[in-house]
């Protein structure tokens, strides 16, 4: 059993989180928007709402939500080359979208959300650990948002979007082990 008063490098224990902040509506984009902050890492959150839904999902009475996940070129010390500009998303990217959608997914009954689907963009605009978690929590506030948007008949979707879309509430921190201690929300 590991002593809980180990003092990592950024003087937490290995139980305390980083502070955490979440800042709705500071960006003009979308239909929601959210700056999500685990200490150092931010990742800013838009939801965008369409009638448009996948082919293989049109016509079915339901709708969709999805997520795209990318980190800034300096969002890292070193600079990364942005992955549209090399012509393809890496695996990584890829499986963080995925999980970042999966996660959100897991939440909505899609019958009642309409024929309407919900894109959730996470960019990150600095990383420092955490940026799939933070995307994660953030994702949840900018979707909770976006539906209730369309729940106040914001906008004019394709079929009525009925309350509680959402059947639960969802967030993520990180957990490991470091030199054989178990720690909470890593960094970098």
């Amino acid at each position: 059993m590991s002593d809980i008063n180990i003092i990592r490098k950024d003087s937490r224990t290995t139980d305390q989180l980083r502070d955490i902040k979440i800042t709705t509506n500071s960006f003009g984009g979308g239909e929601a928007n959210v700056l999500v902050e685990f200490g150092n890492t931010k990742v800013l959150c838009i939801a965008t709402v369409e009638t448009k839904l996948p082919k293989w999902r049109e016509r079915s009475g339901l709708g969709w939500v999805t997520a795209e996940y990318a980190m800034l070129p300096r969002a890292t010390n070193d600079r990364n080359r942005r992955e549209s500009v090399a012509g393809k998303v890496s695996g990584r990217t890829s499986e963080i979208s995925r999980l970042i959608g999966r996660s959100l997914r897991g939440i909505v009954d899609f019958k009642k959300l309409g024929e309407n689907m919900i894109t959730v963009d996470c960019d990150v605009l600095q990383a420092d650990g955490g940026t799939r978690t933070a995307s994660i929590t953030g994702g949840y506030v900018a979707l909770y948002q976006a539906v209730k948007y369309l729940e106040n008949g914001g906008f004019l979707p394709r079929g009525v979007v009925a309350d509680d879309v959402l059947k639960d509430q969802v967030a993520a921190i990180s957990v490991g082990v470091v030199d054989g201690a178990p720690m909470l929300d890593l960094c970098y």
